[in-house]
C-alpha cells in the first residue's frame, strides 16, 4: 500500500458527507458514492465550490477498485450488505491486502459477518461505529469505537484521525458495535430523565435558565443537558440525529442484551416511548424530541 492510502467513501449522509470532506481537506485522494444520486451531486457541488478534487463513482465496487482503504457509512444492516456483499459491492472489487472500515452503526452479528467475508479475501476490516451526531462529524470531532485487529486499526486510525476527536479499541470484530450499543443506552436514558426534568421545571414556573445554571454545575451534568436543555425549553428539534435512527440502534442493542441473556427494562420502556413519538410524525425530529411526549403543564396560582 502506498504512503498515502486512496480511500472510497461509501454514504453520503448527513454523518458521511462531512466525513469525506474531512479526508478530501486532508489532501487524501477520495472516490465516493452514495445511493442517492440528489445527495451525491449537493456534495459535489459543495466540494466544488471548495476546490476539493473528489472523484465519484457509478457503483460501490467502482469506488472501491483499487482503493487502500474503503469506508462504509450507510443506514443498517441490510443497507451495508448491499453495499458490500451485494452484486455492485465493495468486497466484489476489493484486493487482497485492502482494508474496510465500517463507520455505520449496525448488529454486532453484521461486523463479525463482515470480518468473516473480508478474511476470506485478505481484506482487513474495521467495524468502528461513531458518536458526536452531525456537529461532530462537521467539525471533525467524532469519539470513533473501534473492533478488529491491533494492526487492522493500526492502518485506519491516522486516516479517521482527520475527522476524530477520540478513536478506541475495544476488543475483536464486532466489539465497536457492542459499545456503541452502550453508547446510545446511555443516551436514551439520559434524555428520559432530561425530559421529565425539563417538565417538571417548567410546571413549576421555575426560571429554565437559572434551572440549568444551578443543576449543570453538579452531579446531573451531562453533554445532552449542555447541548440540549436550551433547545428542549424552545421546542427546537433540528439537530441531525433522528428518532427513526436512535429506534434502530435500540433495536440492534435490545436484541443484544437478549442473545446475552441480559435484561434492559430501561432501554426496552425509552423505545417504547420514542415509538410514541414516531406515531406521532416525529421519526425525523432529534432524539431530544423525546419530551414532545410530555405535555407541557401551566403553573398553578399559588
Amino acid at each position: 500500500m502506498s504512503e498515502q492510502p486512496t480511500i472510497a467513501f461509501i454514504g453520503l449522509g448527513v454523518m458521511g458527507g462531512p466525513m469525506a470532506g474531512h479526508l478530501a481537506r486532508a489532501g487524501y485522494a477520495v472516490t465516493a458514492y452514495n445511493r442517492s444520486p440528489e445527495r451525491a451531486a449537493k456534495w459535489r457541488d459543495c466540494w466544488a465550490a471548495e476546490g476539493l478534487a473528489v472523484a465519484f463513482a457509478a457503483t460501490p465496487a467502482d469506488a472501491a477498485s483499487g482503493s487502500d482503504i474503503v469506508f462504509t457509512c450507510v443506514g443498517n444492516d441490510e443497507d451495508l450488505a448491499q453495499v458490500t456483499l451485494g452484486a455492485d459491492g465493495v468486497l466484489g472489487a476489493m484486493a487482497a491486502g485492502a482494508l474496510l472500515a465500517d463507520h455505520t452503526t449496525t448488529s454486532a452479528d453484521m461486523a463479525r459477518t463482515l470480518a468473516e467475508a473480508c478474511a476470506a479475501k485478505g481484506i482487513g476490516f474495521v467495524d468502528a461505529p461513531v458518536s458526536g451526531g452531525e456537529a461532530g462529524a462537521v467539525n471533525g470531532k467524532l469519539a470513533i469505537m473501534c473492533g478488529g485487529s491491533a494492526a487492522d486499526l493500526a492502518r485506519a486510525h491516522p486516516v479517521m484521525d482527520t475527522y476524530a476527536k477520540a478513536i478506541v479499541h475495544v476488543g475483536p470484530a464486532g466489539a465497536g458495535q457492542t459499545a456503541k450499543m452502550a453508547n446510545q443506552m446511555c443516551i436514551a436514558g439520559v434524555l428520559a430523565g432530561l425530559s421529565e426534568a425539563v417538565r417538571l421545571a417548567e410546571a413549576a414556573g421555575l426560571d429554565l435558565a437559572k434551572t440549568y445554571e444551578a443543576i449543570s454545575g453538579g452531579a446531573a451534568q451531562s453533554w445532552q443537558m449542555d447541548n440540549r436543555w436550551r433547545t428542549m425549553t424552545a421546542g427546537s428539534f433540528d439537530f441531525g440525529f433522528a428518532i427513526d435512527l436512535m429506534r434502530k440502534d435500540l433495536g440492534y442493542a435490545l436484541d443484544e442484551a437478549r442473545r446475552l441473556g441480559l435484561a434492559a427494562p430501561v432501554t426496552a420502556l425509552v423505545d417504547q416511548f420514542y415509538a410514541d413519538v414516531q406515531a406521532a410524525g416525529g421519526g425525523r425530529k432529534d432524539t431530544s424530541a423525546l419530551i414532545t411526549r410530555l405535555p407541557r403543564r401551566v403553573p398553578q396560582e399559588g
